[in-house]
């Protein structure tokens, strides 16, 4: 069912899901949490049918929240949906215009789920800091994803800096398959690991995740290098027998080799949006591995970071050199000698300018002396 309503309040749409229910014949709720979905006019869609999928596995109310800001009236518009692609659960799209744009929490407060925990996901952009975005606030787990940015990697530090418990990204939801793969490699063949390597196209915010848990948990240096992709694909950890590796070079089929044993094909295919957020959505407490693997990135970035201030000269030794080298131009290219000369006398040698200068005040002054004597005389 498929109510439309046009500059409508929260009360309202509240009233709305409850006639809708009923009509349907299930006036009781049997939903576990409600999810937010904050997107704009041109991600939606797909970021609804997603949250649709994800609701089959986790029946929820779900919230669209649309902000369209401008210098128009304030309004809100509302879609109401029961049942359907969303299964035995609820949805909502909210689009609100002018000033009311900026106070989404006010509309969604109202239609939140009582007694039950509340999801925010951002599918595109998010906010730098989601615990203050004053949707975040409203909620348990904040879900964003990086690699729905222009700039992944800047996305995904900006985040990480922020971090707060309750925060994860869907860059590293992608990365459970993997870490599952080389936590049973080292189960089977338990050898010490020296190094890591992950492979993965340009700007992959999951490669470096995965290379920061495996630098917390095993205590080496993992790097990344890039690949042509898709995605991830290759992890190899490096050790004196050889290497355990996991390839995946058409993000299908991974290859799956430890030394001494033959090779295996493991099915390891790259995840849709839905399969994420349903995984994200399983469990509603913070994710300890992931504030983990947070804080090892930034320990990293940090490190990368003295190390470039290390190369660049300072500024202070480039603002000396500037200084003498006016203050040389500024003596017109002059330089004077001084040598020693037996019997402790030193004699001084110039030349350029200087010495002509010199020469031609002395002169003058020896002109003068005789005018002044006749003077007094």
């Amino acid at each position: 069912m498929i109510i439309d309503l046009s500059d409508t309040t929260a009360s309202e749409i509240a009233a709305a899901l409850v006639r809708a229910r009923r009509s349907a014949g299930s006036p009781a709720m049997g939903m576990v949490l409600t999810l937010i979905v904050v997107a704009d006019e041109s991600t939606h869609y797909d970021a609804l049918k997603a949250a649709m999928q994800a609701a089959k596995e986790h029946p929820s109310r779900i919230l669209g929240v649309i902000p369209r800001a401008g210098r128009g009236a304030p309004r809100l518009d509302a879609e109401v949906r029961v049942g359907g692609e969303g299964g035995g659960g609820e949805s909502v799209l909210l689009r609100l215009y002018g000033e009311l744009s900026k106070h989404a929490e006010s509309v969604v407060m109202p239609l939140l789920l009582p007694e039950s925990p509340v999801v925010a996901w951002w599918p595109g952009k998010a906010p730098d800091e989601p615990s203050a975005d004053p949707l975040g606030q409203l909620s348990q787990r904040r879900v964003t994803d990086a690699a729905s940015d222009r700039r992944p990697l800047t996305a995904l530090q900006s985040h990480c800096h922020r971090y707060a418990p309750g925060d994860t990204d869907l860059s590293w939801t992608r990365t459970t398959p993997w870490r599952a793969l080389l936590a049973a490699a080292l189960d089977q063949y338990p050898v010490p690991v020296q190094s890591a390597t992950v492979e993965a196209e340009r700007a992959n915010a999951s490669a470096d995740l995965i290379a920061a848990w495996l630098s917390r948990k095993l205590r080496i240096p993992a790097t990344v290098k890039a690949s042509k992709g898709p995605g991830i694909t290759a992890t190899r950890l490096h050790t004196e027998s050889g290497d355990i590796a996991i390839t995946r070079p058409d993000g299908l089929l991974a290859r799956y080799s430890i030394p001494g044993q033959p090779e295996r094909n493991v099915a390891l295919k790259r995840r849709d949006t839905s399969e994420l957020l349903a995984e994200e959505l399983r469990r509603l407490d913070p994710d300890d591995v992931y504030a983990q693997t947070v804080e090892e990135l930034l320990r990293k970035l940090e490190r990368e970071s003295g190390q470039r201030r290390a190369r660049t000269p300072t500024r202070s030794t480039s603002a000396e050199t500037t200084t003498a080298k006016a203050a040389a131009s500024s003596t017109g290219g002059s330089t004077t000698k001084s040598t020693a000369e037996p019997g402790g006398r030193s004699s001084v040698k110039s030349s350029g300018k200087a010495t002509k200068a010199a020469a031609g005040s002395a002169g003058r002054s020896s002109a003068r002396k005789p005018a002044a004597k006749r003077g007094r005389a």
